[in-house]
């Protein structure tokens, strides 16, 4: 059975990319429009993994990473940053935020993979205080 991820970012085309990317991967991808989008679509799908943009619409992707961190049901959730905010400051909010990785855009499929199955396969990585 394939693994899910949730894609939550608020450009259609990076939505795709990431698609595509992911399901030649062999992954099942559900997709979100906003922050908000993602928190509802979390507990009705029960992703793997989530994939999160910082700047969105609605609710940010930091507020959505919190969010998530400090629900009993999903505190445990990996949770991937994708950003075009490449500084070490947005850096550091993210991984505060509770990310469990930060990649910056543009990224190749490569990068993005490779640091999906890091954290799916390392469970204490995963591992994040409420």
């Amino acid at each position: 059975m394939s693994q899910s991820i949730l894609i939550a970012d608020d450009d259609p085309m990076i939505r795709n990319l990431l698609r595509i990317m992911l399901e030649t991967a062999d992954y099942n991808v559900i997709e979100a429009q906003d922050g908000q989008d993602a928190l509802t679509k979390i507990t009705t799908a029960n992703p793997d993994l989530m994939i999160l943009n910082i700047m969105m619409p609605k609710m940010d992707g930091l507020t959505v990473c919190k969010t998530v961190r400090s629900q009993e049901e999903t505190a445990l959730l990996p949770i991937l940053m994708l950003s075009g905010q490449a500084h070490l400051m947005a850096v550091n909010r993210g991984l505060l935020a509770g990310a469990n990785r930060y990649i910056t855009k543009p990224m190749t499929r490569d990068v993005l993979l490779r640091n999906l199955r890091e954290v799916l396969d390392t469970p204490s990585a995963n591992s994040y205080p409420n």
